[in-house]
């Protein structure tokens, strides 16, 4: 009987942490709900109708206008681009179906636009889903993250990021950059990387945005896996993320030609000044969450790289 007892002891011991523990689905984060948009390219593309999709209400859209991002907080990589009158788009982000139901996947794509049976140009895409909005169409390819705008309200603290994810990487060892009429290789490599910032925002009387980060969650996969990895947990770290043990260059600060951007109150179009870390108390009133199949700058990355993600959640001290 003392044994036994001991061994319940030992039991409820291992128990105890799970219990302080609580989780909260994040809005559209299982991948079952998608937005189906029907857009038809310029005749001197061929014309052809393609299907680009949102994570979001299960809805059907003919035609091309841009979308609205009223009753969904995530935003892509697949674009509906109008540049110089020629509608053309991109899909890097679709649905597939997982382990237990749909789930989401993103690939890096290097494509071609053909203007009447001839290579015009060529286009590297990052497959990548984000809280935000995106602006359509897209009128250019000059610093493609002014055409977003990062990040939702948010003022939650939680203490990790959770989902499950499958990878495969090429790892080929060459990184592909393609923006206009080159396609240039290089040596590198591109891992999968998933990324979670919390952020005290505000703005001054000019009109620019500042933040401090208050919280960070890094996670990148440099390897395929053998299967889908369930229930990762990526921790949040508050306050100044670079004394932490682990930490890397690449969770630094997103600052100058990396910064991201955001629609100030005068609906104006400008990069998020991320100036330095907060402490770990201030509080927080924005967060960005990125998913993508790569993580060089952009235009650039390895073409094949392909991640799956489902059942993303928060969680919190119960």
């Amino acid at each position: 009987m003392g044994k036994i007892q001991i061994s319940l002891c030992l039991l409820f011991a291992g128990v105890l942490p799970l219990a302080a523990q609580r989780y909260e689905a994040i809005p559209f984060g299982d991948f079952e709900h998608w937005t189906v948009r029907h857009i038809k390219e310029s005749a001197i593309l061929g014309g052809a109708t393609t299907t680009l999709y949102v994570v979001g209400p299960d809805k059907v859209f003919d035609g091309n206008r841009a979308y609205d991002y009223a009753k969904t907080p995530w935003a892509s990589s697949n674009a509906y681009a109008r540049v110089s009158g020629i509608t053309k788009t991109s899909l890097s982000v679709e649905p597939d179906e997982g382990p237990d139901g749909r789930c989401a996947k993103l690939t890096t794509v290097l494509t071609s636009c053909k203007a009447a049976g001839v290579v015009d140009i060529n286009a590297l895409a990052t497959g990548s889903l984000y809280w935000g909005k995106l602006f359509e169409p897209i009128t250019g390819t000059r610093n493609p993250f002014a055409n977003m705008d990062w990040g939702i309200p948010f003022t939650k603290r939680p203490r990790a990021l959770v989902l499950d994810y499958r990878a495969e990487l090429p790892a080929s060892g060459m990184l592909t950059r393609a923006s206009s009429f080159r396609v240039t290789q290089f040596p590198g490599k591109d891992p999968c990387q998933v990324t979670l910032i919390l952020q005290h925002r505000w703005e001054d009387e000019q009109g620019n945005v500042h933040a401090e980060r208050v919280g960070t969650a890094f996670y990148r996969i440099s390897r395929s896996t053998p299967g889908w990895v369930k229930g990762h947990r990526i921790p949040v770290w508050y306050g100044d993320a670079s004394q932490m043990p682990g930490y890397q260059s690449y969770m630094g600060l997103i600052q100058g030609k990396r910064a991201l951007w955001t629609v100030n109150s005068k609906g104006k179009r400008v990069p998020i000044l991320e100036e330095k870390w907060a402490a770990a108390d201030v509080p927080v009133t924005h967060a960005v969450l990125q998913l993508s199949s790569g993580s060089s700058e952009e235009f650039t990355g390895e073409p094949g790289n392909t991640l799956w993600v489902d059942n993303l959640r928060l969680e919190y001290e119960r």
